[in-house]
């Protein structure tokens, strides 16, 4: 079996780890943070998430601790449009669960199957021939088979193998807030806010008191058009938007997945599950030895949701009169008309 070095212990690595483990592949993790981070950038896990980390027993560990949403409200300012709901079982299912928490039974799993992580080791540089690769860090040289770079959207190992990342910044700073906050109505549906401007915030639950909140304007909390009573704020911030993707996921013997590969707008919460395919992908491909269609495969996918994000995000952020009154007409029905409120959803989370 193969010999894999993984740049990166985040959602993506982590998955890639564990699937390559449970397959009888050899693993080496390397992380170039000293220690785990509590910072939590994703919080939706799909349907089809929790599905890949089923045989691994992380998805039982996820549904334990996770909120399953019951679905979406959507608002006008601060009036409600719609609402939709996601019934158990449905291919638009998502749960939601701080990334830190995700990483932790991930993590969990990892070490159940025998992973050693290695902490504080950044990749520095990476070489490969026909044979191997040659992953450098200041401990000296890792030498693997294959390599899985799964080290965010400013990846060494993308850099260092000349590969273009593609895209754009869209203009202007988004926020976001995590909080704690006592009697917040519907605390296991999605809020969101199309307001004016073309601006919009959401709330998502994190845990049963515990919320994040995201807008389009530097102060999360002060976007919110109706009140919420926070008792406590985690961590605020404020960051910008990217919409790139490389158009090379496979480099010889090196395979790029997750934000190495592909970042874009939050809409949709597709971004670390995106991430999670890609490592099950890379896994399955490195162990049975297909990893010819690797590339164009995950490439084709990762456009596929960047589209799809940047359509939604749009839609959510129209300035004209006239295309918002459509947008609300639609979510009117959508929330009226239970079939077509399913597949509106879906095509936020799943297509």
């Amino acid at each position: 079996m193969p010999h894999v070095c993984i740049i990166g212990a985040g959602p993506t690595g982590l998955t890639a780890a564990v699937e390559l483990l449970r397959r009888g592949a050899t693993v080496t993790l390397i992380e170039k943070r000293a220690a785990s981070s509590n910072f939590s950038r994703a919080v939706g896990i799909s349907r089809a998430s929790m599905e890949i980390l089923a045989p691994s027993g992380v998805s039982d560990a996820l549904k334990a601790e996770a909120i399953r949403l019951d679905g979406v409200i959507f608002h006008s300012d601060s009036r409600p449009l719609a609402r939709l709901s996601i019934p158990e079982g449905d291919r638009g299912q998502v749960w939601a669960l701080a990334q830190d928490r995700t990483e932790h039974h991930l993590t969990e799993a990892f070490h159940r199957l025998g992973g050693t992580m290695h902490m504080d080791r950044p990749c520095t540089g990476l070489s490969q021939d026909a044979k191997s690769v040659k992953v450098a860090t200041p401990n000296g040289p890792i030498e693997a088979d294959f390599a899985i770079a799964a080290d965010g959207v400013r990846s060494t190992v993308r850099n260092t193998l000349g590969l273009e990342y593609h895209g754009h910044d869209l203009p202007g700073e988004w926020s976001i807030a995590d909080v704690n906050a006592r009697d917040w109505p519907d605390p296991a549906m999605l809020h969101g806010y199309m307001l004016s401007g073309g601006n919009v915030a959401v709330v998502v639950p994190m845990e049963k008191a515990r919320f994040r909140v995201i807008a389009s304007l530097p102060d999360a909390l002060k976007a919110l058009p109706v009140h919420m009573d926070v008792t406590k704020v985690h961590r605020a911030g404020r960051f910008t938007i990217s919409i790139r993707q490389t158009e090379d996921y496979r480099a010889g013997r090196v395979l790029l997945a997750g934000d190495a590969a592909h970042c874009h707008s939050p809409v949709g919460g597709r971004g670390m599950n995106l991430g999670i395919a890609d490592a099950a992908e890379a896994a399955q491909r490195i162990v049975e030895n297909d990893l010819d269609e690797y590339g164009e495969s995950r490439h084709l996918v990762g456009k596929h949701v960047i589209e799809q994000s940047e359509k939604r995000r749009r839609m959510l952020q129209a300035t004209s009169p006239l295309t918002r009154s459509a947008v609300e007409t639609v979510l009117r029905m959508a929330g009226a008309f239970e079939p077509l409120g399913r597949r509106l959803v879906r095509g936020l989370v799943a297509d």
